[in-house]
């Protein structure tokens, strides 16, 4: 009976078979007086066996149900912080002339998905800077500040310049002033959009 609480792939031994319920003793003494009418009580039934002398069922709760095993503060618990501020030292001349132009051909494989010209072209890059340990900070902005693609550029951005041979690691800045227009946009991407 009730096979569907075994769960899948175990096994489990028969029960023992249920044990006999002890009969209910009147207490000595008097009896207790009936009274008439209506308002009479039932006598007692026999009383629930304790909890050991219950038969038990081959139902094992999940893991999942123990209190003790329950991590709530997962749940309400602040994100540590992931230490993913730049560490960007002050800009080397000799290194950003050597990696520039690469990372600007990265930049231009990088487009917003509802412009069809890159990043580059449209002028949201404001600055290059890579310090003596070959770090690169790229400083960008977006078209808006309610752009839909805000979360998805600056991770493109950073990952793609990132895996350039000889960047030892890079970070994206969002920056909001000076604010984004269409004359920031290079000539190239001004007649691709047919602002000419």
């Amino acid at each position: 009976m009730f096979s569907f609480l075994k769960g899948k792939g175990t096994t489990t031994a028969p029960a023992d078979p249920p044990a006999p319920m002890p009969a209910a003793t009147p207490a000595p003494g008097p009896a207790p007086a009936a009274t008439p009418g209506p308002a009479a009580t039932p006598a007692p039934g026999p009383t629930p066996a304790p909890a050991a002398a219950r038969p038990q069922t081959p139902f094992v709760p999940p893991a999942a149900w123990d209190p003790e095993s329950l991590d709530t503060g997962a749940l309400t618990a602040p994100l540590p912080s992931t230490g993913d501020a730049p560490q960007v030292g002050p800009a080397d001349p000799a290194q950003t002339a050597a990696l520039q132009s690469q990372i600007v051909d990265a930049l231009k494989t990088v487009y917003d998905p509802e412009i069809p010209v890159d990043i580059y072209e449209l002028g949201l890059i404001y600055d290059i800077v890579v310090d003596a340990d070959r770090r690169v900070l790229v400083k960008m902005t977006l078209t808006s500040p309610a752009c839909p693609s805000a979360q998805q550029l600056p991770s493109e951005v950073r990952y793609k310049v990132k895996a350039l041979p000889g960047v030892a690691d890079a970070w994206v800045e969002i920056v909001w002033e000076p604010p984004w227009d269409k004359d920031r946009m290079s000539e190239a991407a001004k007649l691709a959009l047919g602002f000419f």
